[in-house]
Parts: C-alpha cells; sequence; structure tokens
C-alpha cells in the first residue's frame, strides 16, 4: 500500500499536510500517504511530530508487545499524570495500528487483536491506578490470608471477544469477590462504597475528555439493572440477580464476556458463577426465536434512526455474522465445552470442527466478517469516530476505494454488497426471518391498480363508489409525480398497491378509509423501506387496514408517524397496552440504549415512544379490548411514564453544567411536578395538553455544586425551562405534549418553579375561587415522599376551608356562565359533549362545587381527584341522593365515551341531539341549577 498511487484528491491532501508538518524534509511517500488517508492520524502527528520517524523503525512496528502505561510506583502518580499517560499511550499505539492497516495492509485479525490487547492493557492499569489510590483514602478489603480483594473487571462485546476496532467504545461491569469492610484506615468503609470509589475512579481515568482527549467511550449500561443499578456489584449480588432476573439478551451479551487484566484467584469463581446462566446443560434451540427477536429490534432501530449503507446493523452485516455464530454457540455450548469463548473467530473454528458449519459455509462466513471488519477499521480510522456507515463526503469515498484498491465508489459498493448478501443467506437459513411468501394477487386487483378501473367489484362496489375510488387513486397516481421515487420504490409500489386494493375490498372498507389509507402510502412513498415492510408482511397490511377502518384518528396518526408502521408487525402486541405500572420500567429500558449526550436522539426517543404506546392503546379502544375509562387510565400512565423520564433528563442536563443544589440528591432531586386537568384527574384524551406546574422545596438561598455554581432557585427556574423545551420543540416527529402552566400561582406573570411554601401561601391569601376550583383535580405525579405528603397536607388544608356559600356559588356559576357564552358550540340539533348546557363541563363544575363547599364538614371529598369517585363519596355522605349521584355518572360516562368515539373519527366535539342525551342534559342541568 505504502507504493500505491493516491488519486488527485488524497495525493494534494497529502502533500499540503507534509509540507505544513516537515516542511525541511523530503516526502516520505508512506508517510504522506498515511497524513491523507487519516484525519486522526494528522492530527496526533501535529502534536507529536517526532512520532513519523518512529513509525518508520521496522522492529517496533512489527512487535507486537504491550508496554505498561503507567510506571509500576501507582501512588506516585497523581491524576493528572495518570490521564495524562494513558491518553498519549492510546494516541501513539493507535497511531501504529492506523500505520499497519493503512499503509502496510496488516491482516485485519492481527490489528483487532493487537488492539484488544492495548486496550486490555489500558483498562487494567486504570483500574490498578483506581484501586492504589482508593486504598490510601479508605483502607484495603482484605480476604482470610489477609490479601487485598481486587476488583474484577469485566469486558463486553467486542473488547471481551478481542475484537476491538480502532474507535470501538468499551462496554464494561465491574464486580468484587464478597462483602468486606476496609481495614488501615482512618475509618472503616463498606465494600460497596469501597468498590464504587474504585469504579468512578476508573471510569473517570478512561472517559473524561481532557486537553488529550479520552482513552475510551466507556459504556456501563449492560450492569444489572442498567444505569439504575449500582455501579459495582458483589458476586453473590450478581449471581441472585442473573438467576432471578436474568433476560435472553443478557444471556446474549454474557456470551461475549471475558475478565480482564491480571489474572486473580477469584476470576474462576466468578466464570462457574456465571456459567450456568448463560450456558444450558441440553441443546437449546429455544435461543434461536430469542435472537430472531433481537435481530428484529436491531432492524427496527435502523429504520428508526434512518441508517442506510451500515456495515454492521443493516441485513448481512457483522451483527448478522455475530447473531449466527452466537446463537450457535447458545444452542449447544452446554454440551460442547470449547464452544465456551468469547472470541468470534475461535467459536467459528470450533463450529466447524464438530461439523456443525460445513467447511465452505464457516469459510464464507471469515472471510466476509474480516473483510466487514476491515472496512469499518477504515471507516473509523479516517476520523477516529465510532461509525460503520459508508462515506458520503469525496475525500473519505476516495479513501476508501483507495484501501478496497477499487476503480471507483461503485466497485467498492459492489465488493461490500457481495459480502453481506452471502452473509444474509447464511442468517437466514440459521435464524430464519425469511420474507413470508406473497400469495399471488388476483389479476383483478393489478388491472385495478393498473388502469384504476372498479367495474370488475360490482359486488363490493356499487357504480357511484367505484366512480369515486378511480377518482381518489388516479389522485393519488398523480400525488405520486411529485415524489421522488427510485426504480425500486416503483417496482416496490406496483407490487403492493394490488395487495392493499384486495384487503381494502374484501375487508369492505368505506371510500373514506381507502381514502385514509392511502394517505399513509403517499407518506411513506419515498421510503422504500416502509413500501417492503408493508409487502413482505401481509399480516401488518391487514392490520392498517383494519385500524383505519376502525378509526380515523389512528389513520391520520399514522400517515403523521410512519415509523409506527412498524408496530403492526406484531398484532399480539399491537392490541395489548403495557400493563399501567410498567411503562415507567418500558421507557427507562429504552432510554439505556441512547447516549446520555445525544439530546436529539433523546428528544426523539420520548416523542416514538409516546406515538408507539399511544398506538397501541388507540388499537386496543377501537377494537373494544379495552373500555374508556381504562384507556384515559393508559394515557395518564403514558403521560406520566413520560414526565418521569424528561425531569430525568433535564436533571442529568442541568447536573452536567451547574452541578446540583446543596442537599438534593438523585433520589431527592428536591424538585415535582403537580399535574391539573384531565392528566390530574386521570380523564386524558388522545390529544389532550398537560396542565402542570413545577415545584421545588429548596431554600432560594442555597447554591448547586457545580462549577458554575448558581443559587437553588435559579437551579430550578431552568430545570422547568429545560423541561419545556423537551416538551414543546417541534422536533421530526412532531411535539412531546402541549405543556400548559398557566395555572402556576400568578399565571404566566408568576416563576415557571416555585417553592411549595410559597405555593402554599400564595393558595391561602391570592387564590380566586376558580384556582381553587383546578385544585380539586390537582395532584402530584412526581416527588419525592416528603414533598408528596406535604402537597397533600397543602392541598387538604386549602380544599376542606369553610366557605361563604352564596359567595362560592356566585363565583363559580359565573366562571362556568362565562366559558360557555364564548366556548359553546350547542346549537338546536347539534349538542357540544364538553361545553354545552347539561355537558361534561357542567357536571365538572358541580363536582368541584361539591368539594369546595361541603369537604370543611366531609374531608373524604378531598381524597380523589376524578369526578365519579368524588360524586360516590358525596352520595356516601348524603350529600347526593343516590339518583343524582347515577345520572351525573352515567351521563358523565356516556359524554366521555361519545366524546372518545368522535375523537377517534376526526369528528369534534358535538353529537347529533337525541333523546337520550337531551333527558340527561336536562338531568344535569336540573342538578347543576339546584347546587348553583
Amino acid at each position: 500500500m505504502s507504493d500505491i498511487e493516491l488519486p488527485p484528491i488524497l495525493q494534494s491532501l497529502a502533500l499540503a499536510r507534509w509540507h505544513g508538518l516537515y516542511p525541511e524534509h523530503t516526502v516520505v511517500k508512506p508517510l504522506a500517504n498515511l497524513l491523507a488517508l487519516s484525519d486522526f492520524a494528522f492530527r496526533v502527528l501535529q502534536k507529536q511530530p517526532e512520532l513519523a520517524w518512529w513509525l518508520l523503525d521496522t522492529a517496533q512496528m512489527n512487535t507486537r508487545e504491550v508496554l505498561e502505561p503507567l510506571p509500576a510506583d501507582l501512588l506516585s502518580v497523581t491524576e493528572l499524570e495518570c490521564f495524562q499517560l494513558l491518553r498519549q499511550y492510546r494516541q501513539r499505539y493507535w497511531l501504529k495500528v492506523m500505520w499497519l492497516d493503512l499503509v502496510k495492509e496488516n491482516d485485519i485479525s492481527d490489528s483487532i487483536a493487537y488492539i484488544s490487547n492495548l486496550s486490555e492493557c489500558l483498562i487494567d492499569a486504570a483500574n490498578r491506578w483506581a484501586f492504589a489510590h482508593t486504598v490510601k483514602q479508605c483502607g484495603t478489603p482484605l480476604d482470610e490470608a489477609g490479601q487485598a480483594l481486587p476488583m474484577l473487571v469485566l469486558g463486553m462485546g467486542k473488547l471481551g471477544g478481542a475484537e476491538l476496532n480502532f474507535s470501538s467504545d468499551i462496554d464494561l461491569i465491574f464486580t468484587y469477590p464478597k462483602n468486606v469492610s476496609t481495614t488501615g484506615g482512618r475509618k472503616p468503609f463498606e465494600a460497596q462504597v469501597f468498590y464504587t470509589k474504585v469504579a468512578q475512579k476508573l471510569i473517570a481515568a478512561l472517559n473524561q475528555v481532557t486537553v488529550d482527549g479520552q482513552v475510551f467511550r466507556v459504556d456501563m449500561r449492560l450492569r444489572p439493572f442498567g444505569e439504575s443499578g449500582p455501579l459495582v456489584m458483589s458476586f453473590a449480588a450478581m449471581e441472585d440477580y442473573y438467576q432471578d432476573q436474568g433476560r435472553e439478551w443478557e444471556r446474549y451479551a454474557m456470551l461475549k464476556a471475558r475478565l480482564l487484566g491480571h489474572h486473580s484467584k477469584y476470576n474462576e469463581e466468578f466464570k462457574q458463577l456465571l456459567r450456568p446462566f448463560v450456558y444450558r446443560r441440553y441443546i437449546d434451540f429455544s435461543v434461536i426465536e430469542s435472537l430472531r427477536k433481537m435481530k428484529y429490534m436491531i432492524a427496527q432501530e435502523v429504520r428508526r434512526k434512518g441508517l442506510i449503507n451500515n456495515i454492521k446493523l443493516g441485513a448481512g452485516g457483522i451483527r448478522e455474522v455475530e447473531f449466527i455464530i452466537q446463537a450457535l454457540q447458545m444452542v449447544r455450548g452446554g454440551r460442547d465445552v470449547t464452544l465456551q469463548t468469547p472470541s468470534l473467530l475461535i467459536a467459528l473454528e470450533e463450529l466447524k470442527k464438530l461439523d456443525v458449519l460445513p467447511p465452505d459455509t464457516a469459510q464464507l462466513l471469515i472471510d466476509s466478517y474480516l473483510f466487514l471488519r476491515r472496512v469499518e477499521q477504515y471507516l473509523q480510522a479516517f476520523d477516529d469516530q465510532q461509525t460503520q456507515t459508508l462515506p458520503e463526503n469525496n475525500v473519505d469515498i476516495a479513501r476508501l476505494n483507495t484501501l478496497l484498491k477499487t476503480a471507483d465508489f461503485d466497485a467498492s459498493l459492489a465488493a461490500i454488497s457481495h459480502r453481506m448478501t452471502s452473509v444474509r443467506e447464511e442468517f437466514a437459513q440459521v435464524i430464519g426471518e425469511e420474507p413470508q411468501e406473497q400469495n399471488p394477487c388476483e389479476e383483478v386487483y393489478g388491472f385495478a391498480w393498473l388502469e384504476s378501473d372498479f367495474s370488475g367489484f360490482s359486488q363490493q362496489l356499487i357504480d357511484t363508489q367505484a366512480q369515486k375510488w378511480k377518482l381518489r387513486l388516479d389522485d393519488f397516481k398523480v400525488s405520486l409525480l411529485k415524489r421522488q421515487m427510485g426504480a425500486r420504490g416503483r417496482d416496490i409500489l406496483d407490487k403492493l398497491m394490488p395487495h392493499l386494493l384486495e384487503q381494502l375490498i374484501t375487508q369492505h372498507v368505506s371510500f373514506e378509509v381507502f381514502s385514509d389509507v392511502l394517505k399513509v402510502v403517499i407518506t411513506v412513498v419515498s421510503r422504500t423501506t416502509y413500501l417492503e415492510l408493508l409487502y413482505e408482511n401481509q399480516g401488518a397490511l391487514k392490520q392498517l387496514v383494519k385500524l383505519c377502518a376502525h378509526s380515523r384518528w389512528i389513520a391520520e396518526h399514522i400517515a403523521k408517524y410512519p415509523i409506527l408502521l412498524d408496530e403492526l408487525l406484531d398484532p399480539a402486541a399491537l392490541y395489548k397496552p403495557l400493563p399501567l405500572s410498567a411503562y415507567k420500567d418500558e421507557i427507562r429500558h429504552q432510554f439505556l440504549r441512547i447516549e446520555p449526550e445525544d439530546l436529539e436522539l433523546q428528544m426523539e426517543a420520548l416523542r416514538q415512544f409516546k406515538q408507539t404506546q399511544q398506538l397501541r392503546i388507540a388499537a386496543a379502544d377501537a377494537t373494544g379490548v379495552i373500555s374508556v375509562t381504562k384507556v384515559s387510565d393508559h394515557l395518564t400512565a403514558l403521560a406520566e411514564s413520560i414526565i418521569t423520564q424528561a425531569v430525568e433528563l433535564a436533571w442529568q442536563q442541568m447536573k452536567v453544567r451547574y452541578g446540583i443544589p446543596c442537599g438534593a440528591s438523585e433520589g431527592e432531586k428536591g424538585f415535582a411536578v403537580i399535574a391539573y386537568g384531565k392528566a390530574g384527574g386521570y380523564e386524558l384524551g388522545y390529544d389532550s395538553d398537560l396542565d402542570l406546574v413545577f415545584v421545588h422545596n429548596r431554600d432560594g438561598d442555597s447554591h448547586t455544586d457545580g462549577i458554575k455554581s448558581i443559587s437553588a432557585r435559579q437551579f430550578y427556574l431552568k430545570l422547568a425551562q429545560r423541561l419545556m423545551h423537551l416538551f414543546n420543540t417541534k422536533t421530526a416527529s412532531g411535539i412531546l405534549y402541549e405543556l400548559d402552566t398557566r395555572l402556576r400561582p400568578e399565571g404566566n406573570s408568576g416563576l415557571l418553579a416555585i417553592n411549595l411554601e410559597s405555593y402554599f401561601n400564595y393558595q391561602q391569601t391570592q387564590a380566586w375561587t376558580w384556582e381553587h376550583q383546578a385544585l380539586v383535580r390537582a395532584r402530584m405525579v412526581l416527588a419525592e415522599a416528603s414533598m408528596l405528603q406535604r402537597f397533600n397536607e397543602i392541598r387538604n388544608s386549602i380544599l376542606r376551608q369553610r366557605r361563604d356559600k352564596e359567595k362560592l356559588q356566585q363565583d363559580v356559576s359565573q366562571m362556568r356562565e362565562k366559558m360557555r357564552r364564548h366556548l359553546s358550540q350547542d346549537s338546536e340539533s347539534q349538542f357540544d359533549l364538553k361545553q354545552g348546557h347539561g355537558g361534561m363541563t357542567d357536571i365538572e363544575f358541580v363536582a368541584q362545587y361539591l368539594v369546595l363547599n361541603y369537604a370543611h364538614q366531609s374531608p373524604e371529598l378531598t381524597r380523589y381527584t376524578d369526578n365519579i369517585r368524588i360524586f360516590e363519596c358525596a352520595e356516601r355522605d348524603g350529600i347526593l341522593c343516590q339518583e343524582e349521584k347515577q345520572l351525573l355518572i352515567d351521563a358523565y360516562c356516556l359524554y366521555r365515551d361519545s366524546y372518545h368515539q368522535q375523537s377517534l373519527d376526526q369528528q369534534g366535539r358535538c353529537i347529533e341531539m337525541n333523546n337520550t342525551f337531551k333527558l340527561l342534559a336536562n338531568g344535569v342541568r336540573g342538578i347543576f341549577e339546584k347546587c348553583l
């Protein structure tokens, strides 16, 4: 490679960079080539130009000896010196690997093994340094023989398999042998505290970005309980976790686990502890289905992130080779112990020896894997970026073509595609996931698509309908002309549309449904991936038509967010919303896969989680699987989970910038969210906004503990502003919720986050009657226990005050009349379910009046925030008679049910006034007038 001629774009770059760095030296072509092929190499040599001559030392380049990055006397190494030495070591030896790969055409299997050995040495050195300095501070945990109990570091993924790439991040898990307090320090420290300090120092030594850069991006999310779990756990705690709670994906992850660094007498004990979890003693074919589901989730993630030309996650990519080998390891590894290795290449050789894979198949997988890993290595070496996506800029395209020795990018793509196609075929043999067989669609539907001719469906469509369908399909085809579609997309569309028409006609859908489904198709027509999804999964196509027929809201929701088409692939999950208690866990688990600093992806993930779960709730609602009250319960639980996650995200962002307020912690943030209105009353609808008020319990004079310290009051104000940004910012997936904070003390002119006691003072001395009405439906949806208790005390204190009955009646009725004048859409034939005479708002005002007027004598009235339980309580206490209570509840439930159905059908809130509505509305008006 050192003698190869670079293309002009790289030649000019090579010369410019050489003369910039070494103006007094004659051009050394191999070094100049390196400068042109890697921006990272250029940056390193800018800082340390003398390393160029080290690269020309053949003996140095031929050795794979791994030297220690830190001196033997670890206590003499300060934190600053440690961080500097580790980072300079990485720069030096990663430059060497780059030279070997980009200039000397080194074998990729040697390069990834060498990087892995170097990385293990860096991690082990950091671990020993962190341990030594923690011992100095806290004393030493000792075993029965008086020997120090080490912290063991488990390398996962490519690190565990000794297969690291140039710019891989590292997945680690920390553990220690037993719970023994330290001795020899100023005071004893519990083992958990001691090893957590070691772990924190180790992570900082590797992960922290300094003037010398970063050693590794450290990812700890594979540990038990993920980000919410302790940073380090004892052997016993690890064993309990994996026995009781270990999931299938964790078995898969543990295949690649390997203890790093100096061998300890505890290594074998830990391996024996994990082995029963990872490997079954019988041949375990159950893993195939689990891996198939995992691969589907990865493919779904690829679609969600819009990844294309990805040689790792795409079809036939590196991940599929890993799936093939690791599936066979999990199936047979319990019986054939030679398969119990974290190394993919060793496992592949063993599978060949055991005749599990034919020799030619094994060789094909080895060759394809190493080729793709070589391409991955090149892509990452260009700029020290963790990427597996083929380049789009001309410089990197020229670099890849040069390294692959191809004439142009098309030839490079063809070589890569050939390898990935071969892998894909083998993946289908082992894991499955073959496209569903397509039933040949009857010719009549193909003719209907091509000619917009529905005359062949006289039994299903009368002439006037057929003409409307024809005109609508012609409009659809005209719209296609304005969309960008490649040849492949048009081919898939021509295959898909006859099947779609078959589903529409055989399900006897209305013209409106036909039109709505076409709106969905037109939104995805430029994205071939989604067309293929619908074509290759006839079940998904059927679900699309079925859901659009049930609800126009669902049709518009999918058209607006086509990523939801992925959800149609699994009807069992689609019509089964999560249990009410599971939303918070589900969103937390999803966020474990997202880098904490990737704010854009976090905001998209919040929105996509909401959209996905709302679709499942709507699907179950539209098909009668759950009742309207349960729908609101689910929508409310979903909103609460999103609020919780959003607060956590905002908190972490604020913490990085300002630290946290004095006395606050992760578990007790001193911050709470009060939900009013429909969220407070467990009555959210699909398009409801959120009425929220933010409070805190910190003294305004206290400050945060960060480098950029601010007052606690400022911190919580900024935290609330951050939340507003997370919710209200319009991204590619829209806004999260419309957040309305006008119910806070003093409305829009008040502070966005207020001290809880100031909130109490306002409610006591300044709040209007309508604000106390709003408080009836207020509850804390996020708070630590002490704040929740205090809020309930405040709420009860305010609502249970004795009030002047006449003034209360006057205030409530005047407010209601004002709202009705401005908002009611009642007419002679139409009933406004929400704002009309005898409608939902009248019922809500009755409930609020009953609480404010009677709670001083019937304190149980303040226990609940929803109207139905307030009415039940009022009847028990003799405030309402049984007939009044039942009429109010029956009317409210019918109105909500009808309003809900109107929402699903996108029909607005007015409904034709029939005898049932007239009777109930008159009854509600009678009770309203009696009370007010």
